[in-house]
């Protein structure tokens, strides 16, 4: 899975760059496939699954990118993908495309976790406070109810991780009280 998230990566760089050299938007276009491809059962059977020809993949998708009326870029790099048998990395470099977007237009996407309903709307306010200082970017951040949290919150973006739950606490105490024998 790491490789392919650092593979994902390199193609999501250059697809970007290539985007912007020739003035295209090119996340905004592969949003709209994505959309299509996760809106229809029949057309992500098509794309991922090893049953049908890349000559019948790639009849289909040229039809479906024809009628979104994506650039000759998108089209070239979705029959590419198809050639060299690495369509199921798709999703993997959408998303990094989103990052790589987000970045440009100086914002990040993170998530908070929680036990309640909703989150704490002070506690919001202070950690995108504390975020946009610490990241020197917009921060926008959704929240998430999960059953892996007791108490407290949990904040992910991209890459840093601020754990104030109540598991995290008890984790740490039974460290320290272990490491004290």
């Amino acid at each position: 899975m790491m490789k392919e998230a650092l593979v994902a990566r390199a193609y999501a760089q250059s697809i970007y760059q290539l985007g912007e050299e020739q003035n295209i938007a090119v996340t905004d276009e592969m949003t709209k496939l994505t959309e299509v491809i996760n809106e229809n059962n029949n057309l992500e059977t098509v794309m991922f699954l090893d049953v049908f020809t890349i000559e019948e993949k790639q009849a289909v998708m040229n039809d479906v990118l024809a009628k979104l009326g994506l650039s000759s870029l998108v089209k070239n790099v979705i029959n590419f993908l198809m050639e060299e048998k690495r369509i199921g990395i798709l999703p993997l470099i959408f998303k990094e495309m989103v990052v790589l977007d987000d970045h440009k237009k100086g914002f990040m996407r993170g998530v908070i976790e929680g036990r309640e309903d909703k989150v704490d709307e002070a506690f919001e306010k202070k950690i995108h406070s504390f975020l946009k200082d610490k990241l020197k970017s917009e921060p926008i951040l959704t929240y998430k109810k999960s059953d892996r949290v007791t108490a407290g919150y949990r904040v992910t973006v991209e890459d840093l991780q601020l754990d104030a739950t109540l598991d995290n606490q008890l984790d740490k105490l039974k460290s320290e009280i272990l490491n004290s024998q």
